[in-house]
C-alpha cells in the first residue's frame, strides 16, 4: 500500500517511541493492554521480546523499538502493548507492539498525508505508508502489514503456535 492507495479520511492510533511518534491504522487495532508479563521464547530474534496470554490465546510481543535500531523499550508507568491484526500470506496474525505510550486517534484526510522519503537505495522505508503532520508535529504512519518481512511473521506464528 502507498500513499496513493489512500483515498478517504482514515483515523489513526498514535503511539510514541522514544522520541517520535508513530500510528497506525485504526482499523489495524484490536486493542491496547497495558503492559503484563512477557514470557520469553527461546532462539527467537532479539526484537522478539516474547509472548503474553490474551484471553486464552497465545499472543507475540515485538519491542518495535528494537525493530527500528532504537533502544530496547523500557517499563514505565505508561509503556503498553497495542494489539494489531497483521495480514500474512492470506490469513491474520495477532501480534503485540510494544509501545512507550500511547498518544491520540485522529483524522487524516488523503491530502495530509505525504509519501514517505527515499533515504537512499540501501535503506528499505517499505513499511512507512507515508508522513502526516499533525499539531506542528511529523507523523509516521506505519503499514503495518510491511514492517515486519514474511521470515519475522512466520516466526511469529510459530511461536504463537508453538506456545499454544
Amino acid at each position: 500500500m502507498s500513499v496513493t492507495t489512500i483515498t478517504e479520511t482514515r483515523q489513526y492510533l498514535t503511539f510514541k517511541l522514544d522520541d517520535e511518534v508513530f500510528a497506525v491504522d485504526v482499523a489495524k487495532v484490536r486493542e491496547i493492554l497495558e503492559l503484563t508479563s512477557i514470557t520469553k521464547v527461546p532462539q527467537t530474534p532479539q526484537f522478539m521480546r516474547g509472548v503474553i496470554n490474551l484471553r486464552g490465546s497465545v499472543v507475540p510481543v515485538v519491542d518495535l523499538r528494537l525493530k527500528f535500531g532504537m533502544s530496547e523499550t523500557a517499563p514505565t508507568v505508561d509503556t503498553c502493548i497495542i494489539v494489531v491484526e497483521v495480514a500474512h500470506e492470506h490469513e491474520t496474525l495477532v501480534l503485540g507492539a510494544l509501545a512507550d505510550s500511547v498518544q491520540e486517534v485522529f483524522e487524516m484526510e488523503p491530502g495530509q498525508v505525504e509519501p514517505a522519503p527515499r533515504i537512499g537505495t540501501k535503506l528499505n522505508t517499505d513499511f512507512i505508508l507515508g508522513m502526516g503532520k499533525h499539531d506542528g508535529q511529523f507523523i509516521m504512519i506505519l503499514d503495518i502489514d510491511r514492517t515486519f518481512t514474511s521470515d519475522e511473521l512466520a516466526t511469529a506464528g510459530s511461536v504463537s503456535g508453538e506456545a499454544a
